[in-house]
């Protein structure tokens, strides 16, 4: 089940986001390698945050039918995650023990059940490392 990458929601959301052309095209780069390598997972929860953020946030928000086109096309290959006790129970600790919201600690605890060395999320500390994953913005400059 392991990937070397474990990518958040916002790098999906930025995919389908016109607002900043450049965190849409370093999007469009990291997901398109990933999908071409097999390199990248995801957990459920990516795929209900993104989903919602696309449907129900944007100022125009996605069809339906183009909802389902991502959700098979674009974050269906990578689901790897899927909601378990053990999963949650790692959450807790790691929510313990980082002080990370219970949500963010989830995602953590889902890419260190992947077996994942990088976390790529624009909303967590760069550069930090929980166990054998490091958090990597790839967005920044």
């Amino acid at each position: 089940m392991s990937a070397a990458d474990f990518i958040d929601s916002n790098i999906f959301v930025y995919l389908f986001d016109t607002a900043d052309p450049r965190k849409q095209a370093r999007a469009q780069t990291l997901i398109s390698g990933a999908l071409a390598t097999g390199s990248a997972c995801i957990s459920f929860q990516v795929i209900q945050e993104t989903l919602h953020v696309l449907t129900r946030k944007f100022a125009r928000p996605v069809a339906t039918e183009t909802a389902k086109d991502i959700l098979r096309d674009t974050l269906l290959p990578f689901l790897r995650v899927q909601s378990s006790p053990a999963l949650y129970l790692r959450a807790l600790d790691v929510q313990e023990r980082y002080r990370f919201s219970f949500y963010d600690s989830l995602i953590i605890a889902a890419a260190l059940e992947a077996g994942c060395t990088r976390l790529l999320s624009e909303d967590m500390q760069h550069g930090q490392r929980i166990e054998n994953l490091s958090i990597e913005n790839p967005f920044r400059e």
